[in-house]
């Protein structure tokens, strides 16, 4: 972890903690890769996953392989064309990397293929660990529990009881809809 990252964390938790004190909560910690890498069906997932990368990402090499080949043949053919062929050649050569640039973006884009795979095989998995969390957060009657996995601060479970944010807007004059009292929130 990055010094600033620890200062950070530092910071939350003494916030939090001298919060919890006042108040006389429990709080906890898991580290939800641990967690995850105690579970064969996580990896399982992890291996398809990469497997399925591994072969997309052949494939789009290949066809980037056969846009290089035909860029190289027709610059060495260049001098020999006629204006109207060597547009026709550079159409082809364009849209064939526009194709692959396409596929690319299909299989690994920001809601591509590869994202589909993992919301499909891994996201049932985690949130069986998430429900676990929630169950145990509710059983020790915790206010709220970290995730100390990665360089941020995450909170994966809080209760809402002590949200203490319609508080704040009625002190402010602002009305409130709702009731949010004694419900739990789950963040994930």
């Amino acid at each position: 972890m990055k010094a600033n990252t620890i200062g950070k964390f530092l910071c939350t938790l003494v916030f939090v903690a001298g919060t919890l004190v006042l108040s006389a909560q429990k709080f906890a910690y898991v580290d939800s890769q641990y967690i995850l890498s105690k579970i064969p069906e996580y990896k399982a997932a992890q291996d398809q996953i990469n497997q399925i990368s591994i072969q997309w990402q052949k494939e789009i090499e290949a066809k980037l392989t056969e846009v290089d080949q035909l860029y190289k043949a027709y610059k060495a053919d260049e001098v020999l064309l006629t204006e109207e062929m060597k547009q026709k050649r550079q159409s082809e050569i364009e849209e064939k990397e526009k194709a692959v640039k396409d596929l690319q973006k299909q299989h690994f884009g920001v809601n591509g293929d590869l994202f589909k795979k993992r919301q499909e095989l891994v996201k049932p998995i985690q949130d069986k660990v998430y429900n676990a969390v929630q169950d145990l957060a509710e059983k020790d009657n915790l206010a709220i529990i970290f995730d100390k996995s990665n360089d941020d601060v995450n909170i994966l479970y809080a209760s809402s009881r002590y949200d203490k944010s319609d508080e704040i807007l009625k002190n402010m004059g602002y009305s409130v809809s709702g009731n949010s009292e004694n419900k739990k929130t789950f963040h994930h």
